[in-house]
């Protein structure tokens, strides 16, 4: 099991109510599991849209539960953004 942060950026940031917080998972899907428990609701409906970087890399298209996650890691949720 690793820790790390899980960083919230634009309309994510406002639907968790805070910027970061702290996660504890073996994987990218595991930590997101753990986000919709603390923050059911509009964050839910907010991952559906969002991409993840992980530790700076884009994850893309690959599976969460493939994504494994590194002892103080960071995750960056980031919702779609308009302009240019």
């Amino acid at each position: 099991m690793a820790t790390g942060t899980i960083r919230y950026w634009a309309a994510a940031k406002a639907a968790a109510g805070t910027a970061e917080e702290p996660y504890s998972a073996r994987t990218l899907a595991e930590a997101l599991d753990g986000v919709r428990e603390r923050h059911p609701g509009e964050l839910t409906r907010v991952l559906l849209r969002c991409s993840f970087l992980v530790n700076d890399e884009p994850v893309g298209k690959r599976p969460h539960d493939g994504v494994q996650l590194t002892e103080g890691g960071t995750v960056e949720v980031l919702p779609p953004f308009a302009g240019g």
